[in-house]
């Protein structure tokens, strides 16, 4: 459903039938009655891949297709260990299956857990959740960073306001009054009010937003999409090298037919790099496995590679750098104001707002509410305004009307207060200004005359992983911008406290133009007086200058620049708007698990792109040998089962210990061109030196067993360049990837020193002359290759 019949579906102008609207919400029997018709929003909690549709993604491919059928053939017309490759796939899917329904499960425990839980009423009282317990006619009640979880109308508003822009892109909020239609998907900025369910299940455009933003994918990602061109060049270089080397070895030569099938399928099996793809999946799933044993909920697996290539962090200082909590420190009475009358100001403000932001919490638990102040008319705090308000009739019968807000957007340049607020703020103190206004509230105008009465001293809660983590960041070439809507000064001084240096600026002052608001951006490090409109501006500024943003944050100020980042970061205790647009969500709301979610994205990252080379390598050989084999016309040097044993001892088993591996360095873009620029070289080195070797063999040996002789000639060359290609990923070297190396080489020569074995994968080393010959063409084949991928790197540096 799009955007456009959402808001159609709710138009007043064709009224959606409605049960009668009850303020004190349904009754149980009323519950229980719509339960029965089905009217109930009854939608997965999470649209991750079902156990069949994770069976069918990993095992109908075309390449097990492919695989599958060549098995089938040669379990008729070879020995049961010229299907050894057909094992080793249903080993691989089977352990792809698994770790995929690992991850499954623990994406949906965790979604479970940061699963937002609406304030319904029933019965006349309030009780809280889930979303998927609510009924058609269900009265929900709202409040400042508060999703709309299905469509409704409103009952109603107390200066509500709600954000409808990430369905309708409009940024501005939009008030609602009793009667107007709501949005499921938006999100409430300012005020409170309540709405009435009228649409409910698959039908609510939640639903829709919900199934979008938590499907379980492994797609739509550089590392993925770059996989799949590779197979699809792959698949147009296969198929026809396939078909000449079938007609090569079934009708331009007169050997035994069931040797020749064997040897063709020999030359077409290696082509297909079917663990590449199996292998990024299993490193994805692990990895949400290890993030979600750290309270972190992966919504979107490619977040995971997305965190890995990000250059830049954004922060809102609130929720990251410092605690939601907050303490009055002290109050400044401005114009003869006594400091008794200010803090009964303060009380009944906070006692006028029924969902108080931390400022406001912080004010209500250091100045009781005074019961002779009666509140008649309230504004809710707005980001956009940066100020709330209340008009009261006092406990003398005056009436008045306050404002509480930065004192640098109430009071005009130049008033003595700023300069004490200038002060206080670079402390690192948070001021908000009390002031009497002189309009009516609703006065557009309202902030306009305002006569100060005194500044609010509060102090910000510092996060104690707060230095840790930008510690780590700056080790990690990571930039770190503090965007807040906080003054800039006060934000500075609280960023210098967690170990952030650099200039602080007003963003007020900030240039509107693109490319002049990037230039500002690159060169500072805090910004106060951010407004919501600019974060997100800022955040694509930066992605205009070739920087990969992330954006942290729990505010629903935060929203549109958490949506519009590469990453948007989310807090477990933050906004349920936030909640929804953040490709991460840290459940247990700890600042200091985004490293962990930055090294894990390099780990899998870095290694598939380490080992891709390793299958790569053996695709392009594969082919190579084939295209020289139809030229030659000679026999395919290689059954099944030696390249199985190369492809296990050189690339399958080291791949998943490398995959696995520590890997601290930042993903860097062009994933195919960084692979493939060494995958090419390699692979053609292999493939000539090995022919070589195996043509020399073929003039060399002669007699019945000559055909088994050379084909052990040409393997003991092409294991001994694959060995050295695979030390060469290893690197750098540490003890245990030196004894991965060692440890595959040895189970080789094992195989070459068993005759049991030798049997098995009919390999027999005959004479001395050739095996010394192949280790020979080995090593000057590896040394070429040491030149040639230094050579590559400096050559085409990416």
């Amino acid at each position: 459903m799009s955007h456009t019949d959402a808001g159609a579906e709710l138009d007043p102008v064709h009224p959606i039938p409605l049960p009668p609207p009850r303020p004190n919400g349904l009754t149980s029997a009323d519950v229980a009655e719509r339960l029965a018709r089905g009217e109930v929003n009854d939608v997965p909690v999470r649209s991750s891949r079902s156990l069949a549709e994770i069976v069918r993604a990993n095992v109908f491919t075309r390449f097990n297709a492919i695989i599958g059928i060549l098995w089938l053939i040669m379990l008729f017309v070879a020995p049961i260990q010229d299907s050894l490759f057909g094992f080793v796939i249903l080993a691989n899917t089977g352990i792809g299956i698994l770790q995929e329904w690992r991850a499954k499960q623990t994406l949906d425990s965790l979604a479970v857990i940061g699963e937002s839980r609406p304030t319904v009423r029933r019965d006349g009282a309030a009780t809280e959740i889930a979303t998927s317990e609510i009924v058609l006619g269900d009265v929900i009640e709202v409040g400042p960073g508060d999703k709309v979880v299905v469509d409704g109308a409103c009952v109603e508003a107390d200066g509500l306001e709600i954000d409808e822009s990430l369905l309708t892109g409009e940024a501005d909020p939009v008030v609602k009054r009793p009667g107007d239609q709501v949005m499921s998907g938006s999100f409430v900025v300012a005020g409170g009010g309540a709405y009435q369910a009228v649409k409910v299940g698959r039908e609510a455009y939640a639903a829709q937003l919900a199934e979008e933003a938590s499907r379980f994918t492994l797609v739509h990602s550089e590392l993925r999409t770059g996989i799949s061109t590779i197979l699809k060049y792959v698949t147009w270089m296969m198929v026809p090298t396939a078909v000449g080397l079938v007609i090569s070895q079934l009708v331009a030569k007169n050997d035994d037919l069931k040797d020749s099938v064997a040897r063709t399928v020999g030359g077409i099996v290696p082509m297909v790099p079917e663990g590449l793809v199996l292998l990024t999946s299993v490193a994805f799933a692990i990895g949400v496995i290890r993030l979600g044993r750290k309270q972190c909920l992966v919504q979107e697996l490619p977040a995971i590679e997305g965190l890995a290539r990000v250059d830049t962090v954004c922060l809102d200082k609130t929720g990251t750098l410092t605690e939601g909590g907050m303490d009055v420190t002290a109050l400044h009475p401005l114009n003869g104001h006594e400091e008794t009358y200010v803090r009964q100001v303060l009380g009944a403000l906070g006692e006028s707002d029924p969902r108080p932001n931390a400022s406001l919490q912080a004010i209500i638990d250091a100045c009781p509410d005074s019961e002779e102040w009666r509140c008649v008319e309230s504004l809710p705090f707005s980001s956009a305004r940066k100020y709330s308000g209340a008009s009261f009739s006092e406990g003398d019968g005056e009436s008045s009307t306050w404002l509480l807000g930065a004192p640098d957007v109430l009071l005009a340049d130049g008033d003595p207060a700023l300069a004490e607020t200038g002060r206080l703020n670079e402390q690192g103190l948070r001021v908000l200004l009390l002031a009497r206004a002189g309009r009516e509230l609703d006065d557009p105008e309202v902030a306009r005359t305002v006569t100060p009465a005194a500044l609010v001293v509060l102090e910000q809660r510092l996060r104690p992983d707060a230095s840790d983590t930008l510690r780590y960041f700056a080790e990690q070439d990571v930039r770190a911008k503090v965007i807040s809507g906080d003054n800039a000064v006060s934000v500075g001084a609280v960023a210098a406290k967690v170990g952030l240096t650099g200039s602080a600026v007003d963003a007020r002052r900030l240039p509107g133009e693109r490319e002049a608001m990037a230039e500002e951006l690159d060169e500072g490090t805090v910004f106060g007086r951010v407004t919501p409109q600019q974060k997100r501006d800022m955040v694509g500024a930066l992605q205009s200058r070739g920087h990969t943003v992330a954006m942290t944050g729990d505010g629903v100020n935060d929203v549109l620049a958490l949506k519009d980042a590469d990453i948007g970061v989310s807090m477990g205790s933050g906004s349920e708007a936030t909640r929804a647009v953040a490709q991460i969500v840290l459940l247990d709301n700890s600042f200091s698990v985004l490293p962990s979610v930055v090294a894990e994205g390099r780990r899998v990252i870095g290694n598939i792109t380490r080992v891709a080379t390793l299958f790569l390598v053996k695709t392009v050989y594969s082919v190579l040998l084939a295209v020289l084999v139809v030229c030659s016309q000679v026999e395919y040097p290689f059954l099944p089962r030696h390249l199985t044993l190369l492809s296990t001892l050189t690339i399958g088993v080291p791949a998943f210990f490398l995959a696995l591996a520590p890997n601290t360095e930042r993903a860097r873009p062009h994933f195919v061109r960084r692979v493939m620029r060494y995958a090419i070289p390699g692979g053609v080195l292999a493939a000539v030196a090995t022919f070589v070797m195996y043509l020399i063999a073929r003039h060399h040996y002669s007699g019945p067993d000559a055909l088994g002789a050379e084909t052990s000639a040409a393997t003991l060359t092409l294991f001994l360049i694959s060995m050295w290609i695979l030390a060469i990923i290893a690197r750098p070297y540490t003890w245990w990837r030196v004894l991965l190396v060692a440890a595959m080489g040895a189970a080789f020569l094992v195989v070459l020193a068993v005759p049991a074995l030798q049997r098995f994968f009919a390999l027999k080393l005959v004479g001395t002359a050739m095996p010394w010959l192949a280790v020979g063409i080995a090593v000057v084949a590896s040394a070429v290759l040491e030149y040639l991928w230094k050579w590559v790197g400096r050559r085409f540096p990416v």
